[in-house]
């Protein structure tokens, strides 16, 4: 049997080592690691995790292995998550910054950032579905979110109004509604 630690630093390393796009991006490895493969907890746990992450200030991803880890080993586990996402991240950037001035203007360089854009926009499109379907979001009730998404888009609504309205709403349709149906 191996240290949890170990395999927590090991796990979160290799998400944040080969996962492009960010926190949305780094979802899915997440979940597959630690609801599907280490079963650490439920995907609804999951899901919720992954909504307190969002509503608090600080980089998704980070956000995500703290609370990962808290959940898992409280403050040592939360460490331990937050420094193997961070570190992959933290030695890219460092070299990258190194020797920046030396490929900035490389037309290669170029396409290929042009090329990965495209694919890390797919990265992000994918948690979205799977958090859907988490979420029990179906034909019925997909306008919900589509709606909530054009408000804080187009309109520019703050968007701690729109859950917080969702969050009323959700509560009124739990109280009032749903038990006389």
């Amino acid at each position: 049997m191996t240290n949890f630690y170990i395999d927590a630093f090991r796990i979160f390393s290799k998400i944040g080592l080969f996962t492009l796009g960010g926190g949305y991006a780094m979802i899915p490895a997440i979940e597959a690691e630690v609801v599907d493969r280490k079963n650490w907890m439920s995907r609804e746990e999951f899901l919720d995790l992954i909504a307190v992450a969002q509503s608090c200030p600080g980089a998704l991803a980070i956000n995500i292995s703290v609370f990962v880890g808290y959940r898992l080993k409280k403050l040592p586990g939360a460490i331990c998550t937050t420094i193997g996402a961070a570190l992959p991240s933290f030695l890219i950037i460092l070299l990258i910054a190194m020797f920046f001035r030396q490929f900035q203007d490389n037309a290669v360089v170029g396409s290929i950032f042009n090329g990965i854009r495209p694919a890390v926009v797919a990265l992000i499109a994918v948690p979205v579905f799977s958090m859907a379907r988490s979420a029990r979001i179906t034909w019925t009730n997909c306008w919900i979110p589509f709606v909530c998404a054009l408000l804080i888009w187009i309109i520019k609504v703050n968007p701690i109004y729109v859950l917080v309205a969702a969050g009323a709403c959700g509560y009124l349709y739990g109280t009032m509604i749903k038990p006389t149906e």
